[in-house]
């Protein structure tokens, strides 16, 4: 090796070690200043709130000008009597669901896992719109370990909630007694939970965005169909009723939409494949003893 050779390497090593000491002694500054701020009261930088971490809503949608729930009055299933006047004050979350129906039942854990969170902050209250027995009724909600109150729909129920054609239906109330969104389908949990947080006014992360009451709601989430355009269901008994209309609701309609019969009624009356299928199942329910 040449002497002007080792003379370079020499500067180069220098250079290395003197550029690593500053290195050093930036870090070490970087670190005391960080940790000043934090004793002189600043906050350090924090991970992402829980809920965006977990994938749960960022945004939750009420209505502009929401209105109020309509006044009821209704006799739960343990014999109390609750009304809309004694609920104010808290989230509420109006349930319209059925026995028979798939998606009412998948979403019952989660509503009362909900209710057992915020117990002092929301009421779910149940609407069954089972035409069986109550006693049926009471049997299911005791299997499910039903922690929130149900009552049976009265004529005074369909008068103040009309078209309840899909279930589950559930419209969330706020602490004044306004209806600031409905869910035509099975409730995403993440989302009733956040939407609840916030009108309970507890800590959230999500942002809220104001809609118009009057958007169209769609058959999402595995809505369960009532009423089927050109089938006649009111000559069948009410069980009868409830196992045709989950029929109606599983079955397949053979025409390529890939829907339900049901759905494919809802959707296009007028398709000639879905309605002779619906009243075959309607008249199947019929000729049974």
């Amino acid at each position: 090796m040449t002497r002007t050779r080792a003379f370079l390497l020499g500067l180069v090593a220098v250079a290395f070690i003197v550029a690593a000491l500053a290195s050093a002694r930036f870090v070490r500054g970087r670190q005391a200043a960080g940790e000043a701020s934090v004793a002189a009261g600043a906050q350090p930088v924090t991970a992402a709130p829980p809920e965006a971490a977990e994938g749960g809503p960022a945004v939750v949608q009420f209505y502009k000008a929401p209105a109020p729930v309509k006044a009821f009055s209704v006799e739960t299933l343990d014999g109390k009597v609750l009304r809309s006047s004694d609920l104010k004050g808290k989230v509420l979350i109006l349930n319209f669901w059925a026995t028979w129906c798939p998606p009412c039942r998948a979403e019952i854990p989660d509503l009362v896992a909900l209710q057992a969170k915020y117990r002092d902050q929301v009421v779910v209250l149940g609407i069954s719109l089972d035409e069986s027995p109550a006693d049926d009724v009471r049997r299911f909600l005791q299997a499910f370990n039903v922690n929130y109150p149900v009552a049976m729909a009265t004529p005074e129920i369909y008068k103040a909630f009309p078209g309840m054609s899909s279930l589950p239906t559930s419209l969330i109330v706020d602490r004044d007694g306004l209806v600031v969104q409905k869910h035509v389908g099975m409730l995403n949990a993440a989302l009733t939970e956040q939407e609840t947080r916030v009108l309970a006014g507890l800590p959230t992360h999500v942002t809220v965005e104001r809609i118009e009451a009057d958007r169209p709601v769609g058959l999402a989430n595995a809505a369960q169909v009532r009423e089927i355009p050109g089938v006649e269901l009111a000559k069948l008994s009410p069980s009868r009723r409830g196992e045709a209309l989950q029929k109606l609701n599983t079955e397949g309609c053979t025409c390529g939409c890939g829907l339900s019969v049901a759905r494919c009624r809802v959707d296009d009356p007028h398709c000639s494949v879905s309605l002779p299928i619906a009243k075959q199942i309607v008249d199947d329910m019929l000729a049974r003893p």
